[in-house]
């Protein structure tokens, strides 16, 4: 045996299970990056102010839907004259009469007498203060149509209104309940176009015009 190689220790044998070590200058630069990238991203949406919402003007929403129910419709009835003209009845007001030919419950227009022709207005105002209950003239005016004349009067669920349009010797007008009544569990309003057609004869009476009617026809 050689002398030397009992004096030499042995080698060192590489074990299987040591890790290999490595340094940071070959660690990847891939993940790095990324975090990098990530974190400024962070920091760009927190910093940044938040998207304001479009919200509309006022002025630019939409008008409120008109009333479709029946009974709604009966809160908003419309007064005065339409194209020179008495308005008809509402179809939601079965208790309205009118010479407007476009009712369902019309009336013949009154004639005025030759020798009554004049200060008209003032005549028909004291007729309705002489034979309707607390009666209040809302409205006398004159028109290019003629003369406007609006009362409202006691009625038999609240207050009645009624319009006048005197031109030359004819008067035209519309005599209706302002609030229409509803029995649940009925749709249907009631009302009195019966109730409206004796007022309006009264009044007449009183002035001594002519009212045409249908029982003059038969």
């Amino acid at each position: 045996m050689n002398l030397i190689g009992h004096l030499l220790p042995p080698p060192p044998h590489p074990s299987p299970c040591k890790p290999s070590t490595t340094t940071a200058s070959h660690l990847p630069l891939q993940p790095i990056l990324f975090s990098n990238l990530l974190s400024v991203a962070l920091t760009i949406a927190l910093n940044s102010p938040l998207p304001s919402l479009a919200i509309p003007p006022l002025s630019s929403q939409s008008p409120p839907l008109p009333p479709t129910t029946p009974f709604a419709q009966s809160k908003f009835l419309q007064l005065g004259l339409e194209d020179g003209k008495i308005r008809p009845c509402p179809s939601v007001n079965p208790s309205c009469i009118s010479t407007n030919p476009k009712s369902s419950s019309f009336a013949f227009p009154w004639r005025i007498p030759e020798n009554a022709t004049d200060d008209t207005i003032q005549k028909l105002r004291e007729a309705i203060l002489k034979t309707q209950k607390n009666a209040k003239i809302k409205v006398v005016e004159d028109t290019p149509y003629g003369k406007y004349l609006e009362a409202e009067v006691d009625g038999g669920f609240g207050r009645d209104i009624m319009e006048f349009l005197v031109k030359g010797d004819v008067v035209s007008y519309r005599c209706m309940a302002s609030k229409v009544t509803y029995v649940y569990p009925f749709t249907t309003a009631l009302g009195d176009s019966k109730g409206q057609e004796e007022r309006m004869k009264k009044i007449v009476d009183q002035l001594g015009w002519y009212a045409p009617s249908l029982d003059f026809m038969d």
